[in-house]
């Protein structure tokens, strides 16, 4: 592995494509680092990358408590201390472990601290830290398999608590690393900054992560990691580049015919939301076919859309880009085998994807459509996803990376497994998280939007997995957009959606 010559910390915002290393490779990649390096160096880089980036986030804390735990976390930390003391600021550490048990590279960094005259204390304070504070978490890193426990646990808490603003070194204390998830939700630290150490972790941007973790930061400590393979990506160069130029002899027919198809009675409202996103996501032709008898003959809002009672003739569907599923019902069913066995493009959503969980044959003709040249795109949901694979939605969530993956090479399918930090997977390619998007878009309609712009920048030329990645983001920065104007993730209705991603695309 090389060394870099600089070390610039940056802020991870997705506007580049970064790469996420896992629990496994992280400890690989950082004992093949330190093979080649003198003693103690990668602890000290952490610390003075800790150390640097407090004082430039809290210039003017009165004091900065620092949290300490048994590994080498606690190590980084004080390092941090160390190098903060030096600077004058007013630190104050406690270090939650036996000073004789302390790894050897932190047992150097208490020595250091101890001998540069830090206040260390083998207990808590009495008061969490309060506003003008600084804390620092450098309790629990990567390794953890049960949540905190003991004085561990009353130190999480005690971040908790106070009023001070917190910066997590490497992960948020209690949080795992790979899947995102808390080992317990009340024993995980909620920060406002994480500082990501030597790689980036994929359970920093999935889950419960991004509501842990705040503002994600990262120092690669020096260490070259261009060559060692990772196990996903976040963010992207620029995924509007994704989308294809419009030429001036073009006309409707060169952007694709598209069909949505779903709307059982008393659900005709996600139907019309996708067909109304696929037409603005700039589909050529958009059908429109309702499964329910009663729905009207024409959309007053949008009277582009065109409705027809039944799907065109089977020889047609291979020319076709067709949504399936957005308010279905049980309806849907008799829809899909055609639509399995014809269609071109297919996207599942919704109801299509439970009525091929329910039913094995469904589920063989979708895996045969890849070997027949036929791409799929699903949009599950968790509930769905683990309808899919017979488990439960906690077992999805454990691993959203490998759940999303999993789908996708049984299915021969592309994945869009939406959430917190939505996993966008293809067979034989490694999975990314969405950079974008937050709690404004939970709310009704708003996945049935998703399937309908997917569709509609399919239709165009994209490629299935181009279509889900750049559909995705795009989803997302309209409620990242929408939050920056209102203060906050304030919910955003499905049609609002429709109209700001549409002037987004002009």
């Amino acid at each position: 592995m090389a060394l870099t010559p600089t070390r610039v910390p940056f802020v991870v915002d997705g506007r580049r494509q970064l790469p996420l290393h896992d629990g496994a490779g992280s400890r690989a990649i950082e004992s093949t680092a330190a093979a080649s390096l003198p003693p103690n160096t990668l602890m000290q880089r952490a610390g003075e990358a800790l150390a640097r980036l407090a004082a430039a986030l809290a210039p003017h804390a009165s004091q900065i408590w620092i949290a300490a735990g048994p590994g080498n976390n606690g190590g980084d930390g004080l390092e941090a201390a160390l190098r903060l003391h030096r600077a004058g600021r007013r630190v104050m550490l406690s270090l939650l472990a036996e000073p004789s048990s302390l790894p050897a590279d932190a047992a150097v960094a208490l020595q250091r601290a101890q001998q540069a005259g830090v206040r260390i204390q083998a207990e808590l304070p009495a008061t969490a830290p309060g506003p003008g504070q600084l804390a620092i978490d450098a309790l629990l890193g990567l390794g953890l398999s049960r949540p905190p426990e003991g004085a561990l646990a009353a130190a999480v808490a005690l971040l908790n608590r106070g009023a001070a603003p917190v910066l997590a070194a490497d992960l948020p204390s209690g949080l795992d690393g790979d899947s995102g998830q808390p080992l317990a939700a009340a024993s995980c630290v909620r920060a406002r900054w994480t500082l990501s150490l030597l790689t980036l972790k994929p359970g920093l941007f999935t889950a419960g992560g991004r509501d842990h973790a705040g503002e994600v930061w990262f120092d690669g400590l020096g260490v070259d990691v261009a060559g060692v393979a990772p196990c996903a990506w976040f963010g992207g160069d620029d995924w509007r580049g994704l989308r294809l130029p419009r030429r001036h002899a073009q006309h409707k027919g060169s952007f694709g015919d598209l069909w949505v198809v779903g709307g059982a009675p008393s659900m005709g409202g996600a139907v019309l939301l996708a067909a109304r996103a696929a037409l603005h996501a700039g589909a050529g032709r958009v059908f429109l076919r309702p499964l329910d008898p009663a729905a009207p003959p024409v959309d007053a809002l949008q009277p582009e859309l065109m409705i027809r009672p039944a799907l065109p003739p089977a020889a047609a569907l291979g020319a076709l880009t067709v949504v399936c599923g957005c308010g279905g019902g049980s309806e849907v069913g008799a829809e899909l085998p055609a639509l399995l066995n014809r269609a071109g493009r297919l996207l599942l959503d919704a109801d299509a994807l439970n009525a091929v969980a329910a039913d094995p044959a469904l589920e063989r003709r979708l895996a045969a459509r890849a070997s027949r040249g036929l791409a799929t795109v699903l949009t599950p949901h968790p509930l769905e996803a683990a309808r899919l694979l017979e488990c439960d939605t906690a077992a999805v969530q454990r691993d959203r990376l490998g759940t999303a993956q999993r789908l996708a090479d049984r299915l021969g399918t592309v994945v869009v497994l939406k959430g917190s930090g939505s996993v966008i997977a293809a067979p034989g390619e490694l999975p990314s998280i969405n950079p974008s998007g937050n709690p404004a878009l939970a709310g009704p309609g708003t996945g049935d939007v998703l399937a309908g712009w997917i569709g509609g920048l399919w239709s165009q030329g994209l490629s299935a997995a181009d279509a889900a990645r750049l559909g995705v983001y795009e989803h997302g920065a309209i409620a990242d957009a929408w939050a920056a104007d209102h203060g906050g993730p304030t919910p955003i209705s499905a049609s609002t959606l429709i109209s700001r991603l549409a002037a987004a695309a002009r």
